[in-house]
């Protein structure tokens, strides 16, 4: 038996949904930044197994690259605003945060 396309794409289907799962269940901020690097990491599988099978080239190697350094990014700066909202309101809890100035 061997690993082809629909196996890559059976596993990217199962970790979007768990990232979506994530994001709307989830009252937590460090939680719900998960479920967006799961949604982004099933893209990346995605990208990867559609440019090895469809004889695209690197090119899905490139654009998984980009969104590996896009998600680092919105992980360092998600990470430093939920800090930031902990130290002003005392927890990271969504729905807690409702007020934007004092």
């Amino acid at each position: 038996m061997s690993v082809g396309l629909y196996h890559f794409i059976t596993l990217s289907a199962i970790l979007f949904s768990m990232g979506i799962f994530a994001v709307l269940t989830r009252k937590n901020a460090i939680q719900v930044l998960m479920g967006i690097e799961l949604i982004l990491n099933s893209a990346n599988i995605n990208f990867v197994a559609f440019a090895r099978y469809g004889n695209f080239g690197y090119n899905g190697q490139i654009v998984a690259l980009f969104v590996i350094i896009l998600a680092a990014a919105e992980a360092a700066i998600a990470l430093a605003i939920v800090l930031n909202i902990y130290k002003h309101f005392n927890t990271v809890n969504v729905d807690e945060i409702d007020r934007l100035k004092e």
